[in-house]
């Protein structure tokens, strides 16, 4: 029983180590996603999340992007909780996913590929990566916290991995 309670311990001492631009970071993609989530639902209602779905698996194509974006939105979720930790694979694996997303968000927008389930608006290429630097300038603003402050680069140099 007393070493359930070193670990806690250990575990409580470990959480005030974190730097603050990590702890941000980390707790800036859950609550984004999660409201990201909550703010479809609301704009979209039952019915409409319904009809999303059933437009999106009406071909192959379109069923594995939508499956894709579910997984996406599950591994930034996931790399969340290990950058949280210390493993510096959560905040590649974060870059990586916004990479794959920001790639497909831009070549969709721009009518180069298909199908467009999840494309921005524009009329042009500027205002189309105008749109696409502003949806993901929070992201952005993620990565820097991660990658900019010393603090942070040695927090996940320190860790070993």
């Amino acid at each position: 029983m007393s070493e359930l309670f070193k670990e806690i311990k250990a575990t409580a001492v470990e959480t005030h180590t974190i730097p603050i631009p990590v702890r941000i970071a980390g707790l800036a993609i859950i609550i984004t996603r999660c409201v990201g989530l909550l703010l479809l639902f609301s704009t979209l209602g039952y019915d409409g999340m319904l009809d999303f779905v059933h437009r999106s698996v009406q071909a192959w194509d379109s069923t594995l992007i939508f499956i894709a974006s579910q997984l996406i939105v599950c591994l930034e979720i996931h790399c969340a909780f290990r950058l949280m930790r210390g493993e510096n694979r959560g905040r590649w694996g974060y870059l990586l996913a916004q990479i794959v997303v920001c790639s497909y968000l831009m070549m969709a927008s721009m009518g180069w590929i298909w199908p467009e389930i999840f494309s921005l608006s524009g009329d042009s290429n500027g205002e189309i990566f105008s749109a696409l630097f502003w949806h993901k300038f929070p992201d952005l603003v993620v990565i820097l916290l991660l990658f900019m402050p010393a603090s942070s680069r040695l927090f996940f140099r320190a860790r070993g991995e």
